[in-house]
């Protein structure tokens, strides 16, 4: 398939690029080895310090230390991570060259078959759990594992916390920890988030973008915030019936400060399960716009914001009716109430850690799955691997599927079509911070 063609679905195994797989492994690997550098610069700064006490370097060296612990400790998940990688590359090889042999079988290639078989032999010599995870009955369920991870290691790190190539060992840090934790990268229908709330503060800015409902997927895609001060942005439609309904638009993650709420933290707590800062954004802006239990609300998220409108859709207290992700880090099983559109790029790296997600569909009839590749020659070494990831190119898609003919889309239009009827439109947008900032970590310059 070509990177300009585009694949509606609903549900199903997406190619896996062993190659590009065994690429990343490579990348995180040469990673690994600059932390290793990184956490020496710091090991003598550590011994210097050391070696000379005074009362004024306590807090150096307290930096210091903690830098120094902190690449160690990114190294080695680093290694893990490049590890488990290429245990996966093993696994779709395996199935892959099953799957050519009983081709050859059939056609009676005897020559391809042995060629196949020496293959197969080596594969399970070098990595022998692989080839016995490599069964038919494990491919329905781990074929979209990875199937989109072809960008290298750092790419995943930039999207959890965008804060440059400075702060690439802790972004990495964070992608390893949020795999660790949870695994797969599904949310189940009714799952809650747990732990402690992170409280937040909304504040009204001057809103952007259209004053009326989005009449197409690309307007509602162009309508999540993008400046430097919103997060969340709430539409509030008064129908003609007298009935009210909200659309809520939610950003990816971005860098900032100790307040910022849609950062690093908030990533890995929302893929764990756990209450996070930009969750709590949005319901506090829905609140604030006027929406309470039960009311209906259409969700539209990218990134990070994808996980928190699918967290709305499957823990929140409102009546979601619509739930559109762009790049979405998590699959989510919403139930037959929720109109459900994913909109993913194979070339995302950040859609890989949605895990596999579910087999069959979710959500309401005319629920789909939109994919398509941005560019089949991207690698490590290009400018900016997370292109596939970025707004920008999914409002492209979203485009793309408003001129489809595919007759999924219709129920998107009739939705939109819907809110297009509304009596009037107020429509807000936020800026947020935590109220209870966490202090700052030291920072490697």
């Amino acid at each position: 398939m070509s990177a300009g063609d585009l694949d509606i679905r609903s549900g199903g195994v997406v190619a896996v690029d062993t190659a590009s797989l065994r690429a990343a492994a490579d990348r995180l690997a040469a990673t690994a080895e600059e932390l290793d550098v990184v956490g020496g610069v710091f090991r003598r700064a550590v011994s210097s310090i050391e070696s000379v006490p005074r009362a004024e370097t306590v807090r150096a060296l307290a930096r210091a230390q903690y830098a120094r612990d902190r690449a160690a400790r990114l190294a080695d998940e680093t290694r893990r991570i490049a590890s488990r990688l290429v245990e996966l590359a093993a696994v779709f090889e395996t199935v892959e060259l099953r799957a050519e042999r009983l081709a050859a079988e059939a056609a009676r290639d005897w020559a391809a078959v042995e060629r196949i078989d020496a293959r197969l032999v080596v594969l399970e010599r070098e990595h022998p759990k692989a080839v016995l995870q490599a069964s038919w009955e494990e491919l329905a369920r781990t074929a979209t594992w990875a199937g989109s991870l072809v960008g290298e290691g750092s790419s995943l790190a930039q999207w959890l916390f965008p804060g440059g190539a400075a702060a690439g060992g802790l972004l990495l840090w964070g992608f390893t920890a949020g795999l660790r934790t949870v695994g797969a990268g599904t949310v189940g229908r009714g799952a809650r988030l747990t732990g402690p709330a992170q409280p937040v503060v909304v504040r009204e800015i001057a809103a952007a973008g259209g004053r009326r409902p989005p009449a197409t997927l690309a307007a509602a895609a162009q309508r999540i915030p993008s400046t430097d001060g919103g997060r969340v942005r709430v539409e509030r439609y008064a129908m003609p019936d007298g009935s009210r309904q909200y659309a809520v638009y939610v950003r990816g993650t971005t860098g900032g400060g100790a307040r910022e709420a849609f950062d690093m933290t908030s990533n890995l707590q929302l893929y764990g399960g756990e209450q996070a800062a930009s969750y709590e954004a949005a319901v506090a802006a829905l609140h604030d716009a006027g929406a309470g239990p039960g009311d209906v609300v259409h969700a539209f998220g990218h990134s990070q914001g994808a996980m928190v409108a699918a967290r709305l859709a499957v823990d929140g207290d409102f009546d979601t009716r619509t739930l559109v992700t762009f790049g979405a880090p998590v699959d989510a099983e919403v139930g037959e109430g929720t109109l459900s559109v994913a909109v993913r790029h194979r070339d995302d790296p950040v859609v890989a850690l949605a895990g596999g997600g579910y087999d069959g569909g979710v959500g309401s009839p005319g629920s789909f799955v939109a994919e398509r590749t941005i560019d089949p020659m991207l690698s490590a070494a290009d400018a900016d691997p997370l292109t596939a990831h970025h707004m920008t190119t999914y409002r492209e898609t979203a485009a793309m599927l408003d001129s489809s003919g595919d007759p999924r889309m219709a129920t998107v239009r009739e939705r939109l079509a819907q809110l297009g009827a509304a009596a009037s439109v107020e429509v807000r947008e936020y800026a947020v911070e935590r109220a209870d900032p966490e202090p700052d970590a030291p920072s490697c310059r």
